[in-house]
């Protein structure tokens, strides 16, 4: 008897992240013995001013004493990192003998703690590594703790550096890819609620962009994606409405790592490409700089058919009750300005012209945005200089 011949293509795809999660309530003070259980003795965290001043180290740093470990705090990490910030950090890392590293804080912190833990272990120069699958070698230990539920940068393999003046670029390697991620609510329970909402919907940037991206979307991306935009957008509103919500807290917290997961492995792509100028040149936020330009972008991928399709899949998963009548174009455009409508409700900015940009200023962002290339590649309908430009219009 003949076996049935399947009609499904299924598509060929790696798909890769960190080793290990811990999600639980005050999993911070289980720190100490997760890095001795990695074998390091000497332990640089890597944070911010910021999170130091609010007392979100000590649950950390105690663990570390306790576990009779050495953790020496570097908190000179900056919004939008610098190359000198990285270049500091790693040489003091290598200076003290360090040899473990926790990332504690935001994105920014998180994303430095990567490559020190690269960098204290493989001392070549930060210049020789921007770029895909450069970074080669061997890294310390990594943990990393988030303290915003928004980047996802405890599950991607991906550093994004600012050098010169205000030009981004990113190292990409999956050797940066953390040992352990380590999600304690409680330690995003004092965020204000501006930081709250813009970081949830960086989040959902991630989630949306992979589940369109137009080069390694793959099976596990998807259910990622759709899962983690169940989770932020049944939580975003109820934890910028009482950030002492812990059962909200943990929601965006596992929202925000799928996601990450998802576009680890399903790069992003127009709308992170748009918004890292604004992050260079104005210091807006990542994740406000990607709401400003999110509605615009996607508006701008519905003459795509493949990207309608996928949007107005997403659409009823972040707002139930959404209209799906007139097909997918329709819907995805109704998506687009319900995710407009978000950002308003959440009480983030919604113009560009609210973050002091001005039409003068639209030539240099869309020239920027056209160098990012590693993230261009990825939208499912191709950018030019002109569209940019149409796009930073439409947003201003």
């Amino acid at each position: 008897m003949s076996s049935p011949t399947s009609t499904t293509t299924l598509p060929s795809f790696v798909f890769e992240t960190t080793r290990s999660i811990v999600s639980e309530a005050g999993a911070c003070a289980r720190l100490g013995q997760i890095m001795r259980d990695l074998g390091a003795t000497r332990v640089m965290v890597v944070t911010d001013p910021g999170v130091r001043k609010f007392g979100l180290l000590d649950v950390g740093l105690d663990s570390l004493t306790a576990a009779g470990l050495e953790p020496l705090v570097f908190d000179g990490v900056v919004a939008d990192p610098p190359a000198e910030v990285v270049e500091a950090a790693a040489a003091e890392a290598r200076a003290q003998g360090i040899d473990g590293v926790v990332g504690l804080g935001g994105g920014s912190s998180m994303d430095v703690a990567k490559l020190v833990a690269f960098l204290a272990a493989t001392p070549v120069g930060l210049e020789t590594i921007y770029g895909v699958g450069n970074a080669r070698g061997r890294r310390l230990p990594l943990v990393q703790v988030p303290t915003t539920a928004g980047t996802g940068s405890e599950v991607t393999p991906i550093s994004i550096v600012t050098t010169g003046a205000a030009e981004k670029k990113g190292v990409v390697s999956g050797l940066l890819l953390p040992d352990v991620a380590l999600l304690d609510a409680d330690l995003t329970l004092g965020l204000p609620r501006h930081v709250t909402a813009a970081t949830g919907v960086d989040a959902m940037v991630h989630a949306i962009e992979a589940y369109t991206s137009a080069h390694k979307k793959n099976p596990l991306s998807d259910v990622l994606a759709r899962e983690a935009l169940r989770l932020l957008g049944g939580a975003i509103h109820r934890v910028c409405g009482d950030g002492r919500d812990r059962a909200a807290r943990a929601d965006m917290m596992l929202g925000a790592l799928l996601a990450g997961q998802a576009f680890a492995n399903a790069p992003v792509a127009a709308v992170h490409a748009l918004a890292y100028p604004l992050g260079g040149h104005f210091h807006v936020p990542h994740g406000l700089s990607n709401s400003l330009v999110l509605p615009h972008v996607l508006r701008f991928n519905l003459e795509n058919e493949a990207a309608a399709r996928a949007y107005g899949e997403l659409a009823p998963i972040v707002f139930p009750g959404i209209d799906r009548s007139g097909g997918d174009r329709a819907v995805s455009a109704r998506f687009a300005d319900a995710l407009g409508g978000l950002t308003a409700d959440l009480g983030l900015e919604t113009r560009l012209s609210q973050v002091g940009v001005g039409h003068n200023h639209l030539p240099l962002l869309a020239e920027d945005a056209m160098k990012q290339t590693r993230l261009l590649i990825n939208n499912p309908r191709s950018v030019t200089l002109d569209d940019a430009r149409a796009i930073y219009e439409a947003a201003l």
